[in-house]
């Protein structure tokens, strides 16, 4: 399942939810689980935003973040 199914189907049990439906035990599993691949794949992101990251000194030169936390 690719992540838009992923919001997809997230947005499908909430609009279920909202309409005053109750949400059966399969449902409510299955909503944390989807929330689950959801937040790793935005942890994800972050993470791979962050790690390209540069600092650019006074002096002109570039630190990489991943370096610069070391220093």
């Amino acid at each position: 399942m690719n992540i838009n199914d992923t919001i997809k189907r997230i947005n499908e049990l909430a609009h279920k939810k909202k309409s005053g439906q109750p949400l059966t035990e399969a449902e409510l599993a299955e909503k944390k689980k989807l929330y689950d691949i959801y937040l790793g794949f935005i942890r994800g992101q972050v993470t791979q935003t962050l790690d390209r990251v540069e600092f650019v000194e006074s002096d002109g030169s570039i630190t990489p973040a991943k370096q610069k936390k070391t220093q």
